[in-house]
């Protein structure tokens, strides 16, 4: 079994700071094999906020895998968003904007859907979702697969659809062919766990989406701060979601279990 912290949109520049210790604390005492960060570390993609947010990062278990958001693309500077757009993140964060942790359980491999042509979208492209479907097809069956993205590859149908990355269906379609088992997401700020079958119909395959809500920020959007922590075994996924209380402190706020059959992940019965 692996362990996989999953945090995401922590925005410094806008962040909750009574939230940072509490949630370092708590990442440290789940000791976990993987901690992965889905994406818009900064509110504005400054120097500061990017300093501050590589400050925390570093206090956090390694290994890491992060991903950039939108908001950390510079949205003011038109300059810098169209020829530098992640000059300052890859000089702060990490200059890998395909990073990958793989062991003999699991495959973790970040996907960046960050894009200066947009102000809030994702986009993914052909040769990108070729070099994930690459390297996971050399990969042992029982290695279980995810991909780490800032922006979603589904969501729940009655929030908007175009808040999905552009050109989901391409990209399914591809991890189909290779087996991807685990989508881990933010962006919305809202925390759900489902499988990918009610949008993609696509014959003996269905992934497992888990969307992170903001760990940090002070935009909740209306859900509490949280973050998601996943026990990943061959066949089984548990996803607890933890949540900021009324006691000042992150507690398990609710449990999901997924099993496999096939290709297919079903919730537990």
């Amino acid at each position: 079994m692996r362990t996989l912290v999953h945090i995401s949109d922590l925005h410094f520049g806008r962040v909750d700071n009574q939230l940072l210790a509490p949630l370092r604390q708590l990442i440290g005492d789940l000791r976990p094999d993987v901690v992965v960060v889905s994406g818009d570390l900064t509110q504005r993609a400054r120097s500061a906020q990017f300093r501050q947010a590589r400050h925390y990062l570093d206090t956090l278990p390694e290994p890491q895998i992060v991903v950039p958001g939108n908001h950390d693309i510079p949205l003011y500077n038109v300059a810098a968003r169209f020829f530098q757009p992640l000059v300052k993140y890859r000089r702060y964060i990490t200059r890998d904007l395909a990073p990958e942790y793989v062991d003999g359980e699991i495959a973790v491999l970040g996907l960046n859907t960050a894009r200066s042509l947009t102000f809030k979208d994702g986009r993914v492209n052909r040769r990108q979702v070729e070099y994930l479907r690459q390297r996971f097809t050399r990969l042992p069956r029982e290695v279980t697969r995810v991909v780490v993205t800032h922006h979603p590859f589904d969501l729940p149908q009655h929030l908007d659809r175009d808040d999905l990355v552009d050109r989901a269906p391409m990209a399914m379609e591809a991890f189909a062919g290779c087996g991807v088992d685990l989508l881990l997401a933010g962006h919305m700020h809202t925390s759900h766990s489902h499988n990918t079958s009610e949008r993609y119909e696509i014959d003996g395959y269905a992934a497992l989406a888990v969307q992170a809500g903001t760990a940090t920020s002070t935009r909740s959007r209306g859900e509490t701060n949280s973050f998601n922590v996943l026990r990943v075994e061959h066949d089984e996924i548990q996803v607890e979601r933890y949540a900021w209380s009324e006691n000042n402190a992150f507690t398990v706020a609710a449990t999901d279990t997924f099993r496999r059959q096939g290709g297919v992940w079903h919730p537990a019965a």
